[in-house]
């Protein structure tokens, strides 16, 4: 009997839809197509998140300051994707919900504990949760090179918090690179990472 797939969805597939949203979502708030003002409905902004816009933490995730900053962020997104494939080909539920959840954490993480960042956004700590995630389920599957690029995304992180962000990079972006945000991400991960395991566990066991 043929093994059916979990499903007929794959992960590129969801990746591909969610480049189209942040890229529409982008070409909505050009000067020239401002049909909806999507950064003013849509960003993390603080003091709107306070009086009840709570669709801001997860939505200020998908748009983009220009073209560099968006193009970075989907070539990051793909690229992680690409290297942690394995964990999601024949489970893409399990890398749409990761994705969710790291978009709602980023937001709650950003709004409790760091309340003076009044406006964010940008993929990049969701794309540094994801890539902890990845680096930790390599781990679990015995891969050395997993270690490698939890310590790597480690580093980059603390370094970050001391020295701050390259300036060219925020030169590029036309805006402060939020490492805020970055440190954000890797608790995400971390978190998303240590959840997941005894769930799929249990779930596993439970069929």
């Amino acid at each position: 009997m043929a093994r059916h797939q979990d499903s007929t969805v794959k992960p590129y597939h969801f990746t591909f839809v969610i480049s189209i949203i942040c890229i529409a979502l982008f070409a909505l708030a050009l000067p020239n197509l401002a049909i909806i003002h999507t950064n003013e409905l849509l960003n993390y902004q603080y003091d709107a998140i306070e009086h009840g816009e709570l669709w801001r933490l997860v939505t200020g995730n998908l748009l983009h300051t220009n073209g560099w900053h968006l193009a970075m962020n989907l070539a990051g997104f793909w690229v992680i994707i690409f290297l942690h494939e394995l964990h999601y080909k024949n489970h893409t539920g399990k890398l749409i919900l990761l994705f969710i959840s790291l978009c709602l954490l980023e937001g709650i993480g950003l709004f409790l504990f760091y309340p003076s960042l009044k406006a964010y956004v940008g993929l990049s700590g969701l794309l540094h949760g994801l890539f902890t995630f990845g680096a930790i389920m390599d781990i679990k599957k015995g891969l050395l090179s997993g270690y490698f690029l939890l310590l790597g995304v480690i580093a980059k992180v603390a370094f970050e918090q001391y020295f701050g962000a390259s300036d060219g990079i925020s030169s590029l972006i036309n805006a402060r690179v939020a490492t805020e945000s970055h440190l954000i991400g890797v608790v995400a991960g971390l978190i998303c990472a240590l959840v997941w395991s005894p769930m799929a566990h249990k779930f596993k066991h439970s069929k």
